[in-house]
Formats: structure tokens, sequence, C-alpha cells
């Protein structure tokens, strides 16, 4: 499970479950084309400084488990993962276009799943606070 981080400016644990689909549920994340998704997932993580958690690649879906600083709003994170990896996706899997054509050839579906993960219960907030008050 994800632990505390830190950088030079915050503390923080902030973890992200995100899934999204491929338009229309087209079962083409198989094979390359799920081993290279996940590869491009990795590369996106590390310029963001995201720690992937879990990640899988369904046939019609990707799960993505995701523990990312504050800097990035939740929304930036997933428009950056479905953003660079439908693009190289859709470059280097020429059959992909079969699928999907027209002015909006991208592969996935606007919509997308994000949840927090974890919780605290308030005996733990309230000792963070007072354990904080000396910093």
């Amino acid at each position: 499970m994800s632990q505390v981080k830190r950088n030079p400016h915050c503390v923080y644990q902030i973890n992200y479950h995100l899934v999204w689909v491929p338009r229309y549920r087209h079962k083409v994340l198989v094979g390359p084309v799920a081993e290279r998704l996940k590869e491009i997932c990795y590369e996106v993580a590390a310029e963001l400084d995201c720690e992937i958690l879990a990640l899988e690649a369904m046939p019609d879906h990707v799960h993505l488990f995701v523990s990312c600083p504050p800097k990035w709003s939740p929304s930036e994170i997933v428009r950056r993962f479905k953003g660079r990896s439908s693009r190289l996706l859709m470059l280097e899997f020429p059959q992909l276009k079969q699928h999907y054509w027209g002015t909006k050839a991208t592969l996935w579906a606007e919509s997308y799943y994000i949840g927090t993960a974890g919780h605290v219960s308030a005996e733990t907030i309230q000792r963070n606070i007072e354990e904080s008050q000396g910093i």
C-alpha cells in the first residue's frame, strides 16, 4: 500500500483509482497493445512524479491505482494518462484505426471514473494535528 510521501513543500498520501474505457467499449487492449499501454502509463507516471501502485489492462477497460503529489489535479492526471496513451497507441498500432476513424479518431471514450482510496479515522486526524503543532 502507498506510504506517506514527502517533497520539499508538503507531506502527502493521495491515491487515485482511475478507470477508463476504449470508445465503443471495443476489446482492443490485448497482446502488444496492452503491453505498450502499460509502458506508456509508467512513462507518464515518471513524468508526473507519481507512483503506480497497480495497473491492469483488461480487453475493454483500464484500471490504474496511482499515488500522485498534490500539485496535479485529478482531471490533469487523467488527461495526461489518456492523452499520451491514445496518441501513441493510435500511431504505433495502425490496426486500431479500423475501430476508430474520423475527425475524432481517439482511442478512449471521453468519460472516466476516478475515486480516492484510503480512509483515516477522526482520531488519527486529531492525533496528526496535535503532533504537527510543533512543526
